[in-house]
């Protein structure tokens, strides 16, 4: 009887502790990478930020870019990252924007970010909007969605087809 009983025991643990119910994918994560640069007339308040080598790029991955908000920084005491397009209106009138876009060329592997300042007035810009900006960029692997026939519009359908539950 003890002998059933270990013997039972054991195939027990064996079997819970070999449960293969991986849902979540742990092993797909983002790169992060950061420049410092200042917009001007010379650089037409554009940059354009390389991917660098050591991050694998690919057609199907997305960008996230955000700027680093330095008054909200020095309030909390912490860096604070704001998504970009960030946009900022001033008193009287006038706006800046801080845009960007992410360029993959398959052929040659090449993956880079421009970032651009756009306002109504960019010459009357102040040097705390144009010089020295933080940027963190995020490269984020994805794959090409296999089934597109999902109804975006309809939020059950694409619950039902990313198999969420809430």
């Amino acid at each position: 009887m003890k002998k059933i009983f270990l013997l039972l025991c054991f195939t027990t643990i064996l079997f819970a502790s070999c449960s293969n119910d991986d849902d979540t994918d742990f092993d797909t994560i983002g790169s992060t990478f950061e420049i410092t640069t200042t917009f001007n007339a010379a650089n037409n308040f554009a940059i354009e930020a390389i991917v660098p080598n050591n991050i694998d790029v690919f057609d199907s991955d997305v960008a996230l870019v955000y700027v680093l908000d330095p008054i909200r920084s020095a309030a909390e005491q912490a860096d604070v990252w704001e998504p970009l397009p960030r946009t900022l209106f001033f008193d009287g009138g006038g706006f800046a924007q801080y845009q960007f876009n992410f360029i993959f060329d398959a052929q040659l592997n090449i993956a880079s970010i421009e970032i651009f300042l756009e306002s109504d007035d960019l010459n009357a810009l102040d040097s705390d909007i144009t010089d020295n900006q933080d940027f963190r960029i995020v490269i984020v692997p994805s794959s090409f969605a296999e089934n597109t026939n999902v109804d975006l519009k309809d939020f059950k359908a694409v619950q039902s087809a990313l198999k969420l539950e809430f």
